[in-house]
């Protein structure tokens, strides 16, 4: 061969390859509305409206979204390990005082408000607007690509990942016509265009795919939302008490941004008991069985009484507000009687408990009425330790070794003087302030303290009265919480795992079958597949069509043995 004709060959081969790839392009075309990746042009133009086309190019990326929604996933992450002050402020107060050198920076960088963070809310909003950005034109092109055809068949279906061809006696419009009701019932979108069948399946794909990404937007608002309007609020109530949802009724109340104290739900409920049982015995000992509370509600200010109970993880949801139960404890009732026997405080008092067997701390604050034994007016304080369950005398520490009430004893210490109630400030009802107060002395001079049973009394000295332990209540601590996106956000939740696994498990894909006549006059039957990504489906698939398209046009008795089939096509 001279070097012309080499030269010649080479040249057609190349033709024939960039001829056979450009017809893979367009029949592999619009398998996906992923934006087509662009040549790189260099810088953009400069100018205002250049950057600000790239600066949107760039946001409106599916990496950059992507980017985003680690970035929002990272920065959750203090928002969780760290205290938080819309929480509770107390423990933020707390960690500032046990680390004085990281708080500060904490503080600088917004670690004890993450989720109200400038620096969060742009990552939430930037995100935001990178997915309406990618959705918006992909969702227009998918319309598009509804609206249209499936593309005519390439030139060489042989160069198809899966292809397949036999010869039949069957008339070519027959066949194509037999492969079109077929390609139908298997719910391809088909057509015939000039001598081949056009189809096309796996529409759910991107379906999936879009779902999935509205899905998250729907999340993105359904949260923006709840942190915008909701309210949050925590209630402690002794067995017997009652609760309205009224703002000055929560012992703390955290609003959202836009929540408007009016648009609180009118209800109202009142713990008629709380019912706790625990393993006695065993390697469980001291193991809730059993932990409720019964309640009676009522909605609006006229609404009928309804008895519900209220479960650990099972609220009670009372005009779009849930009642979570999240703590218990007990509150002893005391009586306190002056020096002239007047009673003159008659009170349960909630004990904040301080292990898992409800050894509980507390303060009895009697601030009004008294009189000590010469009529001068004084405030009493008492510091009280309650154990349910105690060991006995001499048996062990003033701990309490069961949660249940079995064995109740309450220590007590007394204190009078000025409880600096009157002061201004903010004080804890289970601590006393005895910066001003005098604690009371027996006549050996020691500070008077004592161990009462139930229906036990404490006198106080030189006839400045009693207290006395009447008896034991319980109460139950609850979160009180309407957030008004939670319903649109299971739903963007579940639309997602949908949408996510319909993008995953669905492939898109494309089948031509081509039915042409022969030299030999012969109908020639080519049947191929090509999909989005390679998948050992697709040639399963392709057989099965063909089977069935061969038991209605079957080969040609003097061509069966040379049939023809490739699940693979040449690259």
């Amino acid at each position: 061969m001279s070097k012309t004709e080499t030269t010649d060959a080479g040249n057609t081969a190349a033709a024939e390859n960039a001829e056979n790839e450009a017809d893979l392009g367009a029949a592999g075309s619009q398998l996906s509305t992923a934006p087509r990746e662009e040549p790189a042009a260099g810088l953009p133009a400069m100018g205002v409206i250049g950057w600000a086309r790239w600066f949107w190019r760039q946001l409106t990326s599916m990496r950059i979204a992507l980017l985003l929604l680690l970035l929002l996933s990272l920065g959750a992450i203090p928002g969780s390990l760290i205290p938080q002050a819309s929480k509770d402020q107390g423990k933020v107060d707390d960690f500032k005082a046990k680390h004085d050198v990281v708080a500060p920076v904490y503080d600088k960088l917004g670690l004890f408000h993450v989720f109200s963070s400038v620096w969060f809310s742009a990552i939430y909003i930037l995100l935001f607007i990178s997915l309406i950005g990618c959705i918006v034109p992909r969702t227009w092109q998918f319309v598009g690509q509804l609206r249209g055809r499936p593309p005519g068949a390439p030139k060489r279906l042989t160069r198809l990942p899966a292809y397949t061809t036999w010869r039949t006696d069957s008339e070519p419009e027959a066949v194509r016509e037999a492969a079109l009701a077929m390609l139908r019932k298997r719910r391809f979108r088909a057509h015939v265009t000039g001598d081949a069948v056009a189809s096309e399946k796996g529409f759910l794909r991107e379906t999936g795919n879009l779902l999935f990404h509205i899905a998250l937007i729907v999340l993105l608002v359904s949260f923006a939302t709840g942190q915008l309007w909701k309210s949050e609020g925590g209630k402690l109530i002794v067995q017997g008490d009652g609760f309205s949802n009224t703002l000055t009724q929560y012992d703390d109340f955290t609003p959202g941004t836009l929540f408007d104290t009016d648009s609180l739900a009118p209800f109202s409920f009142t713990l008629d008991k709380f019912v706790g049982t625990y393993e006695h015995s065993g390697p469980n000992r001291g193991t809730p069985r059993r932990y409720e509370a019964q309640v009676t509600y009522s909605e609006g200010a006229d609404g009928k009484e309804k008895k519900d109970v209220i479960k650990v993880n099972e609220p009670l949801e009372v005009d779009g507000s849930k009642v979570y139960l999240i703590s218990h404890g007990y509150a002893p009732v005391v009586s306190v009687k002056d020096g002239r026997g007047k009673e003159v405080y008659r009170d349960a008092v909630p004990m904040l408990p301080l292990d898992s067997n409800a050894t509980s701390t507390g303060a009895i604050k009697v601030m009004d009425g008294y009189r000590d034994a010469k009529g001068k007016k004084e405030q009493l304080g008492f510091n009280a330790l309650f154990v349910p369950t105690y060991a006995g005398k001499g048996k062990g520490n003033m701990f309490s070794t069961y949660p249940g009430l079995d064995f109740p004893v309450m220590a007590l210490s007394g204190l009078h003087g000025d409880l600096g109630v009157n002061a201004g400030f903010p004080q804890s009802v289970y601590q006393l302030n005895s910066k001003h107060m005098t604690p009371f002395k027996n006549s050996s001079g020691q500070k008077l303290a004592k161990l009462l049973l139930p229906g036990e009394t404490m006198k106080l000295p030189n006839g400045a009265g009693s207290i006395q332990f009447v008896g034991v209540k319980q109460w139950a601590s609850f979160q009180i919480s309407h957030q008004p996106g939670n319903g649109f956000a299971l739903a963007g939740a579940l639309t997602a795992i949908a949408g996510l696994a319909g993008s995953l498990f669905i492939q898109r894909r494309r089948v031509w079958v081509r039915a042409v006549r022969g030299e030999d006059g012969v109908t020639v039957v080519e049947m191929a597949g090509l999909g989005r990504s390679e998948s050992a489906k697709l040639p399963e698939e392709l057989a099965d069509l063909a089977a069935t398209l061969h038991s209605m046009a079957p080969s040609a008795p003097d061509s069966a043995a040379t049939a023809e089939t490739a699940e693979g096509a040449e690259k």
